[in-house]
């Protein structure tokens, strides 16, 4: 990044105090500028709806324990919508699970929330100078530990889970958008009207926040819900 253009970063974080604590340690960097905190992936999600594209943020940090919809969906459904966007993921655990589906989903980096500003910094840099993949020293050794399993295992599967929020209603009638249908051939085939079809769809825009069709089909196929 350049010396003119602050990096403009932002926060997801149910936490209250953690949430203080992170904008202690971001008030001590300079060349940085918050663009938002929210407190669980839809209001994440929603924030940045609602920003130009020059307004984004270059970086966002992600809790992954939230109410609502939690870090590593959210990462899945931001990167599919705002590719350009980093995440860096901030967390308590050091879960093997959590670590894999973080990095499935698209984070950039994963550091403990116990690290101070100078390390903050440095991921950042590290991510928007480098194009590095930064992590806490523990991470990095579960990292590799489950590299190394998954080396020698059975495949892992790949696919995200569609938010929870989704209804199995709403499932049939993505699996239809995907197929190329429009509401009135889905209404014929499900037995619907075409009215319900049309709310069904709304919905599912809401619960994926996205703004069309084209952006639902292609979260599909990069999640493989279909």
């Amino acid at each position: 990044m350049d010396n003119i253009s602050p990096v403009i970063i932002a926060l997801a974080e149910d936490n209250a105090i953690n949430r203080n604590t992170f904008l202690q340690k971001t008030n001590q960097l300079q060349g940085y500028k918050l663009a938002f905190v929210a407190k669980n992936g839809n209001e994440c999600l929603e924030e940045l709806k609602g920003l130009p594209l020059h307004l984004l943020p270059h970086i966002i940090f992600m809790d992954i324990e939230m109410p609502e919809l939690d870090g590593i969906q959210t990462i899945s459904l931001a990167k599919g919508l705002y590719p350009q966007i980093h995440f860096i993921v901030l967390t308590v655990f050091d879960d093997d699970e959590k670590i894999f589906d973080a990095i499935k989903a698209g984070a950039s980096g994963y550091l403990l929330k116990h690290e101070n500003a100078a390390a903050l910094q440095d991921a950042m840099d590290n991510i928007l100078k480098y194009q590095g993949a930064p992590m806490s020293p523990a991470i990095a050794r579960k990292a590799l530990q489950l590299l190394s399993r998954s080396h020698s295992s059975a495949e892992i599967k790949t696919e995200t889970n569609l938010p929870p929020a989704v209804t199995e209603r709403e499932k049939e009638i993505l699996q239809q958008m995907v197929n190329g249908w429009d509401a009135k051939r889905i209404a014929s085939a499900l037995n619907l009207s075409v009215l319900t079809v049309r709310k069904h769809i709304a919905n599912i825009y809401e619960k994926l926040h996205v703004n069309s069709k084209a952006q639902v089909i292609s979260l599909a196929h990069k999640n493989n819900w279909v």
